[in-house]
């Protein structure tokens, strides 16, 4: 005769195979903005001159939006290789807490586990974080495996088929971007009052510096001075 602990099911494989589901279709979601904003990426780099075979390469490999448009502007805004390496340095500088919470539910050995550390992106991240801090490491891989051939996809159509512009402000594919830096903005204003002065500080740093250098050394300034300020509020 079976015992109770033979005919109970296996909770927590079945917990995976939900959370791998749960992964799947929030990542569908995911994957419509990602699709749309990797189409805004495509059209500008190509427009600031980038070949678009090396854009969709970007995109296939580094798989970080705001990095990518953060190397693009830096560019076209004349800040040239240092500015636009120390843009997308300081932009990706907020995956390291993300990876240090998910690090604990990676598997396997060094290579295993760097492969699946390149899930750790903004929205999977928030998508598989649960109200313990623990993060479920089905749930956010599956949700990047979804985004990220979206990711590509929408950067070939961009880049390759490169839509006019009068198309791109109809779509509000222009305006993807900068929107959704000002939602990570004003979640910071929301949740951090602490880091308000900071980013006030930043912002009008750029403000003022774009009258007296291109676009993107005051993008560069305004992101040390925030990182410094940060460091030093947090000291």
């Amino acid at each position: 005769m079976n015992t109770a602990t033979d005919e109970a099911p296996d909770t927590s494989e079945a917990t995976r195979r939900q959370h791998w589901r749960e992964g799947l279709v929030t990542g569908m979601g995911l994957a419509v903005g990602a699709f749309a904003l990797a189409v805004s990426f495509g059209v500008a780099a190509v427009a600031q001159g980038w070949p678009a075979w090396l854009v969709v390469l970007m995109s296939a490999t580094v798989f970080a939006g705001g990095a990518q448009f953060a190397i693009v502007l830096a560019f076209s805004g004349g800040g040239g290789v240092l500015a636009a390496i120390s843009a997308a340095t300081l932009i990706n500088l907020r995956f390291v807490p993300l990876a240090i919470s998910a690090a604990r539910g990676l598997r396997g050995g060094v290579w295993q586990r760097s492969l699946e550390a390149q899930a750790v992106i903004d929205a999977s991240w928030a998508t598989a974080r649960g109200p313990d801090g623990s993060v479920s490491r089905e749930k956010m891989i599956a949700a990047s495996l979804v985004q990220w051939p979206a990711w590509v996809v929408g950067t070939a159509i961009g880049a390759y088929l490169t839509p006019s512009p009068a198309l791109v402000k109809q779509w509000g594919l222009d305006t993807l971007f900068p929107a959704m830096f000002l939602i990570f903005v004003l979640e910071i204003w929301r949740v951090s009052p602490r880091q308000r002065p900071i980013i006030l500080l930043a912002a009008c740093i750029a403000g003022v510096m774009c009258w007296f250098v291109p676009p993107g050394v005051a993008l560069l300034c305004s992101g040390v001075a925030g990182f410094l300020a940060l460091r030093r509020s947090e000291g």
